[in-house]
């Protein structure tokens, strides 16, 4: 009965809204919404129609002005669309810079593409707008209606849907059945002015006037940008319906209509798998060998059929096939572990390296990857399933640090993944070079990486020798002309997570002759040059995802017949954003002794500290490429 109360005053607020907005004039935009805007939302309206768990009918009109190239790349007008997913109308409209309409897209004249490709299978297609703009500024006016059985995921309202994109007026009204468990959460909203019209049934939400948001370097732009979420207490999933109000309600449910029964395996597959495992009783020993013969066996492909992408394909298949998306292999792993007696629950995360958490006060359908996770004593042993490269136990940054929902049989519970700290994400570096007078360098170092320096450098093993040239030359050692690698030894200890890197190396003209002088960088294997964007005015707080620490110790061979007459001095920084060290010392009469120490520290930091970190950072660059003076004698 609620849609026949409520669903004329939504046509009535919608076609108010068209007609309240048909200047379309990109000169009638305010000039403070053109303040470091690509492009300006005229007019943004969804309007959502619940009328039961199974049926949810999603109208959205959007006009927006693209005042530059940059803004129209960033834009997107498509639809999904599948069995359970109707396209009821969809169209496009294109006006020139006075608002004079120039051009209309009707469905039929929309492109379509299947969702599958590459290593994605899915039963998904989607019709995309296909225009290529003659001039700017122009509008597009974007209209679409899409009706759905499935109501776990409702939208969130995001008013501002990116950076360098301003709004006049955003809105989203959702009429539902009180029945159903409505709610809904604000995040991010207090810097923004949001009208609220709400009474049983139906919530209407409306901000205008909102400036476009700059990018600035390190913004934790989760914590920044404005959305609100929405949930029902009972949802439907492709023919399944569930309760759920909380993430143990939700766990159960998760665990009991989309896991059970998924983990069958064949006779066959049951007794290989004890013969290999043998007599041993340790859980974790067992819990390696499980894992190493998955890696072997299977390899990762995205599969999105079915219930949703949720329900994973039977692990039966997986053994049959070898191959898998993240939920199919991390159930294929838990069915494995489960025969030879060890505990694992299959994990719903965010795969992310910007660190993306699933929201913990809101229990709504979140996450985009699976993980499997083994119960040790008080911890969790986590094991990312997909690759067949990544060492048993080892998150890195795609995975780290962040809430998880584990799905245990009886309920779900958030908890946060590995955090590496910055004492785990170490870099131990010794070499030495030789500097010949004529400004040539040769040496030799060894670098051994752990934590996440493991996860950035174990993706090299494997790699072609030219590959690794390309990748020495244009990223380690950019600050060296002229380099020739004489040696590229790599080394995976995939048990302790430990990559080494044994190098030898020549460059001509690393030191720059001026007239009796030689002048070189005497930090010639690890300069850091990272220094981020200086802001006038900085408008965001910012965040370091990750801390790690560098040490480092070079022997430098100094020409026969050249004093030194100017060194680096000893440097000593403290912040609370970390430290930095370095000194070089004289030895044995013609021998520097360069050693270096670099600690990050992680951590969100007011706006206020933005401009103390940047000068933190140039520092380092600068004493990074602090320079030897040697005079012939």
């Amino acid at each position: 009965m609620f849609l026949r109360i409520y669903t004329p005053l939504l046509l009535l607020f919608f076609c108010y809204n068209i007609k309240a907005q048909e200047n379309l004039s990109a000169f009638s935009i305010p000039s403070e919404l053109k303040e470091h805007a690509n492009a300006v939302v005229r007019l943004n309206t969804t309007n959502v129609e619940i009328s039961s768990r199974k049926s949810m009918k999603v109208s959205k009109k959007k006009a927006i002005t693209f005042l530059n190239e940059t803004g129209f790349e960033s834009a997107g007008f498509y639809e999904y669309f599948s069995d359970s997913e109707k396209i009821k109308s969809l169209q496009a409209v294109i006006y020139n810079s006075a608002g004079s309409e120039i051009k209309k897209i009707k469905k039929k004249d929309f492109k379509m593409t299947s969702v599958s490709q590459g290593a994605g299978i899915t039963d998904n297609k989607v019709l995309y707008l296909d225009y290529t703009p003659v001039q700017y500024p122009f509008t597009v006016v974007y209209e679409s209606e899409v009706e759905t059985i499935n109501t776990v995921f409702i939208s969130p309202w995001v008013p501002v849907e990116g950076l360098f994109t301003s709004v006049e007026k955003s809105e989203y009204s959702i009429a539902y059945d009180p029945g159903l468990g409505f709610r809904y959460k604000e995040y991010n909203t207090n810097d923004i002015t949001i009208t609220k019209e709400e009474q049983e049934g139906l919530l209407k939400l409306t901000c205008e006037n909102v400036p476009a948001i700059k990018s600035e370097a390190y913004t934790p732009y989760s914590s920044v940008m404005p959305k609100v979420m929405f949930s029902l207490t009972s949802i439907h999933l492709e023919g399944v319906d569930g309760e759920f109000s909380d993430w143990a309600s939700f766990g159960s449910w998760y665990y009991n209509n989309l896991l059970v029964g998924t983990d069958e395996l064949p006779d066959e597959t049951k007794v290989k798998i004890k013969e290999l495992v043998g007599t041993e009783t340790d859980r974790l020993k067992k819990a390696r060998i499980i894992y190493k013969y998955v890696q072997d066996k299977t390899r990762y492909v995205s599969i999105q059929l079915g219930i949703g992408g949720w329900r994973p394909m039977l692990a039966k298949d997986v053994d049959r096939l070898g191959y898998g998306d993240c939920k199919a292999l991390s159930n294929y792993t838990r069915a494995l572990l489960k025969e030879v007696g060890v505990e694992s629950y299959c994990t719903v995360i965010y795969g992310d390296p910007g660190k993306k958490d699933i929201t913990d006060d809101f229990v709504s359908m979140q996450g985009n990857h699976m993980i499997l996770a083994i119960p040790n004593n008080d911890e969790m042993i986590w094991l990312e399933c997909t690759s067949q490269v990544v060492p048993f136990a080892f998150q890195g940054n795609f995975t780290d640090d962040r809430m998880a929902l584990v799905i245990r049989p009886e309920k779900g519970e958030l908890m946060r993944t590995h955090v590496y700290e910055k004492e785990e994400n170490t870099q131990f570096l010794k070499g030495d070079y030789t500097l010949s007078g004529d400004g040539k360098i040769a040496g030799g170092l060894t670098v051994v990486s752990k934590g996440i320096q493991y996860n950035n450098k174990y993706h090299l093993e494997g790699s072609s020798q030219d590959d690794l040239d390309k990748v020495y030359k244009s990223s380690y050692f950019s600050n060296i002309n002229n380099l020739k690698l004489n040696k590229i030894q790599l080394s995976n200890n995939r048990k302790d997570a430990e990559f080494t890197e044994v190098l030898e190396l020549e460059a001509n003209s690393y030191a720059s002759l001026s007239g009796q002088r030689l002048i070189f960088a005497v930090n010639a294997f690890n300069q850091n040059d990272n220094v981020p964007q200086r802001y006038r005015k900085r408008y965001n707080p910012f965040e370091i995802l990750r801390g790690y620490c560098d040490n480092d110790e070079v022997v430098i061979t100094l020409p026969e017949g050249y004093t030194i007459e100017a060194m680096p001095n000893a440097v000593d920084i403290k912040e609370k954003f970390g430290e930095y060290k370095a000194e070089c010392n004289l030895v044995e009469g013609n021998k520097l002794v360069y050693k270096r120490t670099l600690v990050i520290n992680k951590g969100m930091y007011e706006k206020s500290d933005y401009d103390l970190y940047w000068q933190f950072r140039e520092k380092i660059s600068r004493n990074d490429n602090a320079k030897v003076v040697l005079l012939k004698q």
